[in-house]
């Protein structure tokens, strides 16, 4: 009797754990397909119209002029096929969680957002490659100080994806693109960054310094940007003219990147994958 009772404890302990162990096993599953359910959710774009009527206007801009669809060449085949077969070289590591968050659907005065990105926003690093990753990776728990973008271009066409482009990028603070913006902190000014996408290029050696020119970004790098460009654009359905610098949105006037910039090379290679001047 007594090794009967034994035993019987030692079947009802191994069931009690089965299905314990079950049971965590599904909230698990179930938790992490809700997980995925949401994230999916955020990368879906959205149809929402835009409540501004309680917007304040920002500072006075003009409209942005986009050199990608003037004097216009026939596209190059060749380069074409280049961009297309070329190799990509990418990295992905994830910024610290305080340098991003989620795009808001509604702003500070709780008016309906369209969280869709509609503007990309070329920058430059300043300094080199890892220099602008340790930064992204660094917490920055205070507003004023947040910085990322969501794509970074190495000299050697290395491309570094550190915030996913569902999520918002801090990359411009007090900014517009063409008389929009958006209010989401009480503290702070209007931004973009809630419908913007941010893509840094790694700054020549040269380029260290606040001059307004520098030597300019490499044959690799202008390559690996059309293709980052050039999946955004396809994605979110950004034409060219959405396409713009730091300078111009930056309504402070203390930003000038990215300098020495050449759009004739940028025009060159999305005409060549179709997507300008056609």
């Amino acid at each position: 009797m007594a090794r009967f009772l034994v035993t019987y404890k030692r079947n009802l302990s191994a069931l009690i754990l089965c299905f314990c162990f079950l049971l965590f096993s599904g909230v698990l599953i179930y938790f992490m397909r809700q997980q995925k359910a949401i994230l999916n959710q955020l990368k879906q774009p959205i149809n929402i119209v835009e409540q501004t009527t309680k917007t304040p206007k920002p500072p006075s801009q003009l409209r942005w002029k986009s050199p990608l669809i003037t004097n216009c060449h026939s596209a190059d085949l060749r380069l074409r096929a280049h961009l297309l077969s070329m190799p990509l070289r990418i990295k992905q590591i994830e910024a610290h969680p305080t340098n991003f968050g989620l795009r808001l659907r509604k702003d500070l005065y709780s008016q309906r957002l369209n969280p869709n990105p509609t503007v990309i926003v070329l920058h430059e690093t300043v300094y080199d490659l890892d220099s602008a990753v340790n930064t992204l990776l660094t917490p920055h728990p205070s507003d004023v100080d947040q910085v990322s973008y969501h794509t970074l271009v190495g000299r050697s066409g290395d491309i570094v994806q550190l915030v996913d482009p569902s999520f918002r990028a801090y990359g411009a603070g007090h900014s517009a693109f063409n008389g929009r913006w958006v209010f989401s902190n009480r503290n702070l000014s209007g931004s973009l960054n809630n419908f913007a996408l941010h893509v840094s290029l790694e700054t020549p050696r040269d380029g260290s310094h606040n001059l307004d020119v520098h030597s300019g970004y490499s044959p690799s790098q202008y390559d690996a940007l059309a293709r980052v460009l050039a999946d955004w654009m396809v994605r979110y359905k950004i034409p060219a003219t959405s396409i713009t610098t730091h300078r111009y949105v930056d309504l402070g006037g203390a930003r000038a990147d990215p300098r020495s910039f050449a759009w004739s090379e940028l025009q060159k290679r999305l005409t060549a994958l179709q997507l300008v001047c056609n």
